[in-house]
């Protein structure tokens, strides 16, 4: 952990800048190497009759490989690293509260469909984050997904994922 000095001049906590970039460049770095690899065994030379299927891929794993690198030179090594706070515990707080949710809406999608898990969304996070209550936040979240669901399902026939449980097989769609 880093500080770093805010314009009232006390410390403010977070990890650096810099810092995260390294774990970005690194991970950067793992997939470029991962892109290659397998880019090898599919083939990355040329063939007779042009490239083979890994040439493109195994081309672009080097330079995210190489970009990576030189990422990872410049946030640990390089003159100019930027030492300020990438982000300290109150955004990342504010971060998380939104990208949590977002996280396991997307995990229900799987399980429930887009429907159900879209209208829990949407009603759980006007009650928490908007603090709206429960009555407005249900009936917007379920208008809103009728609404969708008329429009993809009945009027365009073009069927959304349901999810493995379909709690919707009783409308018939």
């Amino acid at each position: 952990m880093e500080h770093d000095e805010t314009s009232e001049g006390a410390a403010r906590p977070g990890i650096s800048t810099h810092l995260v970039e390294a774990a970005v460049a690194l991970l950067l770095l793992a997939i470029g190497l991962v892109v290659v690899f397998e880019a090898r065994k599919l083939g990355a030379g040329w063939t007779s009759d042009g490239p083979g299927a890994g040439y493109f891929p195994f081309f672009i794993g080097v330079i995210i490989t190489i970009s990576g690198a030189g990422i990872l030179y410049q946030s640990l090594l390089g003159r100019n690293r930027n030492t300020v706070v990438f982000v300290d515990p109150v955004q990342l707080k504010r971060v998380l509260s939104v990208l949590v949710p977002a996280t396991v809406y997307v995990l229900a999608i799987s399980v429930l469909g887009i429907y159900v898990a879209s209208a829990m969304y949407i009603a759980l996070f006007m009650v928490v984050l908007g603090k709206y209550a429960w009555t407005k936040s249900v009936l917007a979240a379920l208008a809103v997904n009728t609404l969708f669901f008329c429009m993809f399902e009945v009027w365009f026939k073009v069927p959304l994922f349901k999810g493995a449980l379909d709690p919707l097989r009783f409308l018939g769609y």
